[in-house]
């Protein structure tokens, strides 16, 4: 316990750093608190706003104060664009923390010319390469990278005689489509049999006839690419019609409410995370649940909290290099390598040339109605995946 204690106090210690000339530094952040993401988006802000919170009581980072300030943006671009000139223009934030992937995408090219760096929870590949978003970061493996993974997971557990024949489900938008052409092209490297292909909404009540089209391929895996909502109708639609497939999901596509939203049509599901379920033992867990109080946050929050403490960290070398500015977060990102943050995500690094912030992910599986750790992979980081 005393070295734990010893570990956190001296994490705190490093992000808060030397008083530089100490002022209130703002961030922004735009969170889908409604909308079609907002069960996800929701615990997301909140960890943001706690980690903040927590860097503050333990005095700032650099010496200096975080204040968040929350717009919501209803996964609705125009609203995200909005909030966006207000942050840059009347609020003066010297970054933001921003959510779904149809806002973040919207804002590439504004937060290049402002030079403002933005922080999502979308994890679109493309986001990653500096050449064409030198100001987005990320702190979890892109969608791509997740899908690679899982795929690479499962083949080399595979034991059938034939290869193993996989099929795509996923919303129609740039979310659900973001990493379907790198999933594609990295199954058929290595041997599977794309038999399917189906599109359901994130706000879908029913998925019968996509299944049922499915079902006809038998699909022995079958990508998930929605949210928890839409991925229990996906679920339940399957187990009604008598689709047995291993369904896989990313980041966003199944979490601790599935089972609630499912029930038994959850069970042998696989997720794809990035960062600790609440409970690991990893010292930034212990910071979490005295903060909580004890009580239980989803993965989501972890997440979120994770972010914050990762922004933080370019904003304290930023600090000591007397650049609290765009350009100076952004240039103190770039040197990070191997950054921990206190265990809560894989270590993070960014390069100029390369915003990935790492190469792996965390497979759970749900069995006996809880998310159970299945294994984890870490990917070689390839140049020609870069941005795709």
């Amino acid at each position: 316990m005393k070295r734990l204690s010893l570990i956190l106090c001296l994490a705190a210690m490093t992000l808060i750093g030397p008083k530089l000339h100490a002022q209130t530094i703002k961030i922004g952040s735009m969170m889908d608190l409604s909308g079609p993401t907002s069960s996800v988006g929701q615990p997301y802000a909140q960890g943001i706003k706690a980690c903040a919170e927590w860097l503050n009581s333990k005095g700032g980072v650099a010496g200096n104060k975080l204040k968040v300030v929350e717009v919501d943006t209803g996964y609705n671009v125009q609203q995200g664009l909005t909030s966006y000139k207000r942050f840059v223009n009347r609020e003066k934030v010297v970054a933001i923390q921003a959510f779904g992937t149809a806002v973040t995408e919207a804002l590439v090219r504004f937060a290049k010319k402002d030079q403002v760096p933005l922080f999502s929870a979308s994890y679109s590949a493309h986001l990653t390469n500096p050449s064409k978003a030198p100001y987005n970061f990320f702190i979890a493996a892109d969608y791509s990278t997740q899908m690679r993974v899982a795929l690479k997971y499962f083949y080399e557990n595979w034991s059938g005689e034939k290869e193993p024949r996989l099929a795509f489900v996923y919303p129609d938008h740039p979310y659900g489509l973001a990493p379907i052409s790198a999933g594609k092209k990295y199954a058929k490297e290595l041997g599977y049999n794309i038999v399917g292909e189906e599109n359901v909404g994130l706000k879908a009540i029913d998925a019968t006839t996509q299944i049922l089209s499915l079902k006809n391929m038998s699909p022995d895996y079958c990508w998930v690419g929605g949210t928890t909502p839409s991925t229990a109708v996906i679920l339940k639609d399957a187990r009604k019609v008598g689709l047995e497939t291993t369904f896989f999901t990313n980041i966003w596509g199944a979490d601790e409410d599935l089972v609630k939203l499912a029930g038994k049509a959850a069970e042998g599901t696989y997720s794809l995370q990035s960062a600790a379920v609440y409970g690991q033992d990893v010292p930034g867990m212990e910071v979490i649940k005295k903060i909580t109080d004890g009580e239980y946050k989803m993965t989501h929050y972890i997440r979120g909290f994770a972010s914050m403490l990762v922004m933080a960290e370019g904003i304290r070398i930023a600090a000591e290099n007397e650049e609290i500015n765009g350009p100076g977060i952004k240039n103190a990102l770039e040197t990070l390598r191997d950054y921990d943050p206190m265990g809560l995500t894989p270590p993070i690094s960014y390069f100029p040339d390369d915003h990935r912030p790492n190469m792996a992910a965390f497979l759970y599986r749900f069995q006996n109605g809880r998310m159970e750790f299945a294994g984890s992979m870490h990917l070689e980081r390839k140049d020609k995946w870069l941005g795709e």
